[in-house]
């Protein structure tokens, strides 16, 4: 991300600003920032006595405002780190007076995870004016697959788009998650090596061959018999592949697909931009589309939108192999 990266060039240029609000609904920026800060601002030495870390639940806005007005010992600046600020959503505000005359020697950071300030309060223009805000918003789930190639790319490894994406279906769009299972496919992925599905199937756990990226696939194709090869496994792994999640992304792609079918230009690069998906899959919904007409796919979004109510437990009490024939009695 362009805005972490200008944070971290201007600390490391000295532009050191007094007060860091790091806020927003993705963890992993605001932790990495917050870690950026804690281990290069002071030296070794100076951390000791000019180095804090505080916690949201366990003190107030006055205790945090008294900490920063402290001069620093023996070094140019003091480090103060709130975690876990949202805790003082209530009384946040609070700290309007401090921003809007920091302690010049002191660098103020606060870890406002899953919420942000109002733009409209006091507090927002007052650490604006003087210091850093910065909001880390969560990645949309066909913007994931991307980060984790820039990511990689970064250390000079390299990922197929296939693997990329079984990571996303299998562990979501918690960046701090994906990274830590990154970092371990690093470990015994040699750089001139690809990460390939079956790198990530033998290193992380995740199945090559069972998993909704290869039932949606077959689905698409109308693949009878892998289709029923994949449920069968999912009914027998229930824990591994929840239904819920399962009918979610079937939903998402014929959604998708009927955004397709409503689509006067199909050329891939088009489609990719409209569907939000990376260019590799635009076959897919080629394929999907020449099996499932537009009329089809409505029946579908419907059948699939009954089947994750009865998934819930809502007019039904089903179990997992139940509901997965139903699934495919419905679709194909």
């Amino acid at each position: 991300m362009d805005e972490v990266k200008k944070i971290v060039n201007d600390i490391k240029a000295g532009n050191i600003k007094p007060i860091y609000f790091l806020m927003g609904e993705e963890a992993y920026y605001i932790d990495k920032l917050a870690a950026y800060i804690e281990n290069t601002v002071l030296s070794e030495e100076e951390r000791g006595f000019n180095q804090m870390v505080l916690y949201g639940k366990d003190v107030t806005v006055d205790d945090i405002v008294s900490n920063a007005k402290r001069y620093p010992m023996m070094a140019e600046h003091q480090v103060i780190i709130v975690k876990e600020a949202q805790h003082l959503s209530r009384t946040i505000e609070n700290l309007a007076s401090y921003a809007e005359n920091p302690q010049p020697t002191t660098v103020l950071v606060v870890c406002y995870k899953y919420a942000k300030l109002d733009k409209r309060k006091k507090i927002y223009k007052a650490v604006q004016k003087s210091g850093v805000i910065f909001e880390s918003k969560k990645l949309y789930e066909n913007q994931v697959s991307d980060w984790i190639r820039k990511v990689l790319a970064g250390k000079g490894y390299r990922i197929t788009p296939k693997a990329a994406i079984l990571l996303v279906e299998f562990l979501g769009t918690d960046l701090g998650k994906i990274n830590n299972e990154l970092e371990k496919l690093k470990l015994v992925v040699p750089k001139e090596q690809e990460i390939t599905p079956e790198a990530i199937e033998v290193n992380i756990g995740i199945s090559k061959d069972y998993n909704n990226f290869e039932l949606k696939k077959a689905i698409g194709e109308r693949n009878v018999t892998k289709a029923t090869r994949i449920l069968n496994y999912f009914a027998q792994n229930p824990k591994d592949n929840p239904f819920v999640l399962t009918v979610t992304l079937l939903n998402t792609f014929f959604t998708q697909l009927l955004q397709y079918h409503g689509l006067s230009d199909h050329n891939p690069k088009n489609v990719a931009k409209v569907l939000g998906v990376n260019p590799y899959f635009v076959k897919e919904y080629q394929v999907a589309a020449k099996n499932y007409p537009m009329r089809k796919v409505s029946g579908v979004i419907a059948a699939l939108r009954e089947l994750d109510v009865k998934g819930k437990g809502v007019g039904a009490n089903l179990a997992q192999k139940d509901l997965l024939k139903e699934l495919l009695v419905k679709i194909m």
